[in-house]
């Protein structure tokens, strides 16, 4: 580098040196300043007021990014926590409502003399319309065989349609295989609950319901429909549906629609009848003498 160079990085130096020296000095002074420092200062003010500016909208920008990645984190934090709350919920509800669906199948079991043997649903496959065509259940060919009728806390589910492995589906009332014979419990009249196997509802129809002399005899809407136990594996007195329309008649029998009392799109758990309920004793309530001990009755 030259002496020249040399000279005029020298001078600048002083100056960068000196100005901030001298606009220290004038702004420090408690004494009226002198010309030299008020031109001074008048000179220096704006350049100082960019310098004050650029330096807070940095610091304020800085300080914004921070407080934005401070909401961030507890935002995400929040959410973390929202997850693991919802979570919980939805496995408290699911377990109520498995205690729920438990204590109607003890109390369906309690009126039951038959064998059963519970089980867990698994699966419910959907149509197009989102109802329930069938339930898989966790029960196989060591626990349960075809044709054997589910049943769950409020009535008839279906009967077991294909058992392979350790599971098995159940086919339901309201498809179109299904039939099982019925009693309307008012009137005492019998036919045969078919399901009508539509993809947008779980209704049925009762064919062969003779229609009665006496108006008052024939079904009407809002009738309940129970299992009669004849002619079907299922035991006596369960409640299948109710009547939920009437189509008229062709002369002989009348044509009704039932609505399942089993919400199949609900159940969690069923109860599977082994075997069928025992036959009532005849002699249950006839007093019986007590037969001699040893050969001699107690005078």
């Amino acid at each position: 580098m030259t002496l020249r160079g040399r000279i005029v990085d020298w001078v600048l130096t002083g100056i960068l040196i000196l100005v901030p020296a001298l606009v220290l000095r004038s702004s420090l002074i408690r004494q009226q300043p002198s010309g030299f420092d008020r031109a001074l200062l008048r000179i220096t003010a704006p350049l100082e007021a960019g310098v004050s500016w650029v330096v807070e909208g940095i610091g304020s920008l800085w300080g914004s990014y921070v407080a934005v990645v401070d909401v961030e984190d507890e935002n995400q934090e929040l959410r973390a926590e929202n997850e693991r709350l919802r979570k919980e919920l939805a496995t408290m509800t699911r377990r109520a409502y498995d205690v729920a669906a438990l204590e109607e199948l003890a109390v369906v079991k309690q009126r039951t003399p038959a064998d059963t043997v519970g089980a867990r649903v698994i699966g419910a496959p959907l149509s197009p319309q989102f109802r329930v065509l069938r339930l898989r259940i966790d029960r196989g060919a060591k626990d349960v065989q075809p044709d054997m009728p589910v049943i769950a806390g409020t009535g008839p589910v279906g009967k077991i349609d294909k058992v392979y492995g350790d599971y098995a589906d159940v086919l339901l009332v309201s498809d179109s295989r299904s039939r099982i014979d019925v009693v309307v419990k008012r009137t005492g009249a019998r036919g045969w609950l078919v399901g009508l196997g539509k993809p947008d509802s779980y209704a049925c129809s009762i064919t062969s319901l003779e229609l009665a002399a006496n108006p008052e005899q024939r079904a009407k809407i809002g009738d309940e429909i129970v299992t009669s136990g004849v002619g079907s594996v299922f035991p006596p007195g369960l409640t299948v549906g109710t009547i939920s329309s009437l189509d008229g008649d062709d002369g002989m029998f009348q044509k009704v629609e039932v609505t399942p009392n089993v919400d199949v799109s609900r159940v969690r758990a069923v109860m599977v009848l082994l075997a069928p309920p025992p036959p009532p004793d005849p002699e249950a309530k006839t007093k019986k003498r007590s037969e001699p001990a040893f050969g001699a009755r107690a005078l």
